[in-house]
């Protein structure tokens, strides 16, 4: 038997990584409920408001993805330090080993 303690790794599927998620998601739910933007008014600077949301939603989708980045590199900072590495090949398929 050993006296060593072992360090488990983080789990998959942390809060940290369901906040990446939804500010990946957000932008994409937003612009397909259609219906929600679907109008003229209100009016901003004589833009319909179908125009304006959706360029709106451009900023909004810059700084969550910005958001959405740090947070990633947080999460792999990390796991780092649990001594995980998460590694990508360039076909798409990711790994992680410890």
């Amino acid at each position: 038997m050993s006296d060593a303690t072992e360090v488990s790794a983080p789990p998959p599927v942390t809060p940290l990584r369901v906040a990446v998620a939804v500010c990946l998601l957000a932008p994409f739910a937003a612009m397909l409920w259609v219906g929600s933007y679907a109008k003229t008014d209100p009016a901003f600077i004589g833009i319909p408001f179908f125009y304006w949301y959706q360029m709106a939603w451009v900023l909004i989708s810059t700084a969550l993805t910005m958001t959405a980045y740090r947070l990633w590199e947080r999460d792999r900072r990390a796991r780092a330090r649990h001594g995980v590495t998460v590694t990508a090949s360039s076909s798409g398929e990711g790994g992680v080993s410890e």
